[in-house]
Formats: C-alpha cells, sequence, structure tokens
C-alpha cells in the first residue's frame, strides 16, 4: 500500500527585529505611561551637531571625561534626542536597561559597517 506523500509546510518567516529596539527588562513608567520598549530607529538620522550638543551638555552637567559619548549623560542625551523623548526619561531607567541602552547606542556609534 502506497503512502500519500506528505507535504512541508514551512513555518512563516520571522520578521527581525531592528536593531534598534530596546526591550526593557521590565515594564517601565513614565509620566503616566507605561512602556515596554523602545525604538532609537532615530539614531541614523544623527549628526555630528548632535553629537557636540551632547558633548556640550554633558559639560554643562559637571562632566568632565576625556570620552564624553562612553558617559551614561551623553548617553541619555543622545538617547533623548533620538526617541524625542525627554532626558529624564532614559535617566529613570533602572541600571539594568540603561546599561542595555549604554550598550546599544555605542555599539551604534562604534560598530562596524
Amino acid at each position: 500500500m502506497e503512502q500519500p506523500e506528505t507535504a512541508l509546510v514551512e513555518a512563516p518567516a520571522k520578521e527581525a527585529e531592528p536593531t534598534t529596539l530596546l526591550k526593557f527588562s521590565k515594564p517601565y513608567r513614565f509620566e503616566g505611561q507605561t512602556y515596554t520598549e523602545i525604538n532609537l530607529a532615530g539614531l541614523d538620522n544623527l549628526t555630528a551637531e548632535d553629537m557636540i550638543a551632547a558633548e556640550k551638555y554633558t559639560n554643562r552637567s559637571g562632566i568632565i571625561s576625556p570620552i564624553p559619548d562612553m558617559t551614561m549623560e551623553y548617553i541619555c542625551y543622545i538617547a533623548a534626542r533620538t526617541a524625542q523623548l525627554p532626558v529624564e526619561f532614559f535617566k529613570g531607567l533602572p541600571p539594568k536597561d540603561a546599561t542595555r541602552l549604554k550598550n546599544k547606542v555605542t555599539s551604534f556609534f562604534y560598530g562596524e559597517d
């Protein structure tokens, strides 16, 4: 007795998440709204002027660093400008998510093309 042919059905391809998507470790509340993630796609639109503004911001905050783009203050400013949210949004992140934010932004700056 011949076996009927069985067709292999492939699962639909899962869309890759954008590399600029930062998922928070737990829901984050800011100004009455809950966030589970933030998209930093605006990193692609940054200019040197944005980086200069971030450096000036860190200097005004009293942070003097030979590598300002590695400071949390700088990262929060860049993220705020990128996501069009207040810098306080990013300064209020729990340490685990703030570190992941810093890694994502610095990886964008220093990552290979």
